[in-house]
């Protein structure tokens, strides 16, 4: 009997180390061939998309369309710089400072959570992992955020999170968000469209880029005087993210 169950224990294990490194395979290939190609979908969306079926919403489609930095307003890359990642032109992933202050927030607090994911993070969680909140995902994020900082430029990551950052429902990418609030391309987005889109990413479902809240309209203004102390387009040239 024992045998039997050692056997089966076996074979699990086998079966499980080989499952992690498929998985781990299917990551690494994804940071090497995105550093170069479009992202077609990202797990986020996929995620969003089973979650729209499995409940009967068969009208749900997640949206997105691919469009290269040049082909983006310089306003929306340094919008979101200035509202999530102001940093981000010069650290390797994690902003040690934020992180010790959203610590200190939240041994304080624990009723608002104050998260310090850098662009980089966002983008390795919203490209290969699932929504939610445990150390078994902020352990891949930051090994897939480590990986993604080594194998892409900072105006890839940029890139790669303009195009599939969730700016609605349904809608993913600059390009979707432009078309469907201001009805013009990625391209032409005017400094405050751009900062108004970056004040809702916080939460997407719940902030409207087409409904701004108090809140978000308030957001929107400390984004523009972020993005003008930060230098305006100069600061995308100075770090070559334009």
């Amino acid at each position: 009997m024992r045998k039997g169950r050692f056997a089966l224990w076996t074979y699990l294990k086998r079966w499980i180390l080989r499952v992690v490194l498929a998985i781990a395979g299917l990551w690494i290939a994804g940071i090497v061939l995105f550093s170069f190609l479009p992202v077609p979908f990202s797990a986020v969306m996929a995620e969003r998309q089973l979650s729209a079926w499995l409940t009967g919403d068969f009208s749900y489609v997640a949206h997105s369309d691919w469009v290269g930095m040049d082909e983006i307003s310089p306003w929306m890359p340094l919008a979101v710089i200035a509202a999530e990642d102001q940093t981000f032109p010069e650290h390797w992933g994690f902003d040690m400072a934020s992180i010790e202050k959203a610590i200190s927030h939240n041994e304080r607090n624990e009723k608002r959570i104050r998260g310090a994911s850098t662009l980089s993070q966002q983008t390795a969680k919203n490209l290969f992992l699932w929504d939610g909140r445990s150390w078994v995902r902020k352990g891949l994020e930051a090994g897939l955020t480590l990986g993604m900082e080594v194998v892409w430029t900072k105006r890839r990551i940029l890139t790669v999170y303009l195009n599939i950052a969730e700016f609605g429902e349904g809608t993913f990418g600059v390009e979707a968000a432009a078309q469907r609030y201001f009805h013009k391309p990625a391209s032409r987005l005017s400094a405050s469209e751009a900062a108004l889109l970056a004040a809702v990413l916080p939460n997407p479902i719940r902030f409207k880029a087409n409904a701004p809240s108090g809140y978000v309209g308030q957001r929107q203004q400390w984004i523009l005087r972020q993005m003008r102390q930060l230098g305006g387009e100069s600061f995308l040239a100075q770090h070559e993210l334009k």
